[in-house]
């Protein structure tokens, strides 16, 4: 008798066993979707980096895919987290630079994003980190008010972070739909000095104002530490409370947007000053992130995504790396806010075991506005041919190998509407001078940018001469990628064909940019 209970009980774990086997294959993967700062496409070891160590992001390229060709929405950080989170180009919304304090919520709460796409599905969510997009419905933003609409109305269970850059006010943590340790008795007052840990600022940096209540809690070197702390708790929370459901993270760090202020243990850590600490303390970071995966037991049905908003940019700290010999977008022409390669095309690596193959590499063209439309296609409810939407399902380009190019052509925004590229096969078109980004002429200028970056860059540009666009040159540029990937020779002239269709076609996008009032705090009339 004990012997037949004995048979039945070992049958019954069997069962069991077996039937968590399948749940297990069956079930969605979890997704860590981790959207860096300011990185541009030089900024890793895996990507060509020497001056800068970054052991745990090169661990996940190879044990995942390295794209080569993969950009951003825009070249400007928010409009690319629009274009992110949303599926839509943002130049659907007119919105072309990074948003204030004050701006309300940029992205209209009917609107299908990544969050709803995978809440939907049963998965769920979070967002941890920088958001700059805005909050509440309100014509300006009232920070001593509920924020209200947020990431919570786009489909986000949890919201922790900070709600604008790390380099302006308010300097607050915001949980959810308050600010994190906020007193009604002391509230904000835009313009008065605040109460947080004071850095050295000069320059353009010493122009921005100060919320008076800016918590003593948010201290600039202590950032990339709490929002790691932040990920894994909820991580872990939900592992244990529901197991039984896939979670979404994205994880938005203020890594590596100046100012470079890594915690102590990363100073002093790299070759190329704060820039190149700061670096350290992302790789750090999502170091951390991944060992968490891996103490949960999760990491194997996981998939991992890791990129950041645009381009490196050539601002004092970046400038003080490019120095000492450390090439922030690599071989790539231009940075942060303009049209040309350095401004938008970022790093991007996968990592799902089983489904994405190890240390590989992909050349195929995918942009982050890509994510709605994979992650639809991922949860079993892809969005089809909704021309409301200009993501384009990519599952195929992160798991397989697809036998030709899955997207087509595509549009991207700088920081000024006048450069709006446009990139087909090896093609690239931009209907305009220069880089359309940064103006700064003077080296050691925070907005130092386009021409004028070539004095310090070095970097060959037909069109330019002396830091300055050469008084002949075309009108417009085309480059062709597949053999001039650093843009050294524009070849408008002579290719009278090319320029018509891709002129028609960027034409056709311009016919879309929405009619709402302009986002952006740069003045470009």
């Amino acid at each position: 008798m004990i012997i037949q209970s004995l048979k039945i009980a070992i049958v019954l774990v069997a069962i069991t066993s077996c039937n968590s086997k399948i749940t297990n294959e069956k079930r969605m993967p979890n997704i860590v979707l981790i959207n860096a700062d300011d990185l541009g496409y030089g900024d890793l070891g895996c990507y060509g980096a020497t001056k800068v160590k970054t052991p745990n992001i090169d661990g996940l390229a190879k044990h995942g895919r390295i794209f080569t060709d993969a950009h951003t929405a825009a070249a400007v950080c928010s409009p690319s987290r629009y274009g992110l989170l949303t599926g839509q180009y943002p130049l659907r919304r007119n919105f072309w630079g990074p948003i204030t304090k004050e701006t309300p919520l940029t992205i209209d709460t009917t609107y299908l994003t990544i969050g709803k796409v995978l809440k939907e599905a049963g998965y769920s969510t979070a967002c941890i980190g920088k958001w700059h997009l805005g909050f509440s419905d309100e014509e300006e933003t009232d920070f001593n008010k509920p924020l209200k609409p947020g990431p919570l109305e786009l489909g986000f269970d949890y919201y922790f972070g900070i709600p604008q850059v790390n380099s302006g006010p308010p300097f607050v943590y915001v949980e959810n739909h308050h600010v994190v340790g906020y007193d009604p008795e002391d509230p904000f007052v835009y313009g008065e000095k605040s109460v947080t840990q004071e850095w050295p600022a000069k320059g353009w940096q010493a122009k921005f104002g100060g919320a008076k209540k800016a918590h003593t809690i948010y201290r600039d070197d202590n950032i990339g530490t709490t929002l790691k702390d932040k990920a894994i708790e909820w991580m872990n929370q939900i592992h244990v409370t529901k197991s039984e459901n896939p979670f979404f993270l994205y994880l938005a760090t203020t890594n590596i947007h100046h100012p470079f202020t890594p915690a102590p243990q990363f100073v002093g850590s790299s070759e190329c000053g704060r820039y190149g600490d700061f670096i350290h303390e992302l790789d750090w970071m999502v170091g951390e992130v991944l060992s968490a995966l891996d103490d949960m037991g999760i990491a194997e049905n996981t998939l991992v995504i890791f990129t950041s908003d645009n381009g490196g940019m050539l601002n004092q700290g970046g400038q003080d790396a490019w120095k000492v010999g450390h090439r922030l977008n690599g071989k790539l022409l231009g940075a942060k806010f303009g049209a040309w390669e350095g401004g938008h095309r970022i790093p991007m690596i996968a990592r799902w075991p089983g489904k994405i193959p190890a240390n590989d590499t992909s050349d195929q063209l995918i942009s982050q506005v890509d994510l709605l439309a994979t992650f639809a296609s991922l949860v079993g409810k892809p969005l089809g041919n909704d021309k409301n939407y200009d993501s384009v399902d990519q599952l195929e380009t992160l798991t397989g190998t697809p036998k030709s190019m899955v997207r087509d052509y595509l549009i991207i925004s700088p920081n000024w509407p006048s450069h709006l590229v446009i990139r087909k096969g090896d093609w690239v078109y931009i209907d305009a001078q220069d880089e359309g980004g940064f103006r700064g002429t003077e080296l050691d200028e925070h907005t130092l940018g386009g021409a004028a970056a070539l004095k310090l860059t070095g970097y060959v540009n037909s069109d330019v001469e002396d830091g300055k666009i050469r008084h002949d040159a075309p009108p417009a540029q085309l480059y062709n990628l597949s053999d001039d990937l650093s843009q050294t020779t524009n070849v408008y002239e002579g290719n009278p064909e090319i320029i018509k269709e891709l002129q028609a076609l960027l034409n056709s996008y311009r016919e879309k940019v929405g009619d709402f009032p302009e986002l952006g705090w740069i003045d470009r009339r």
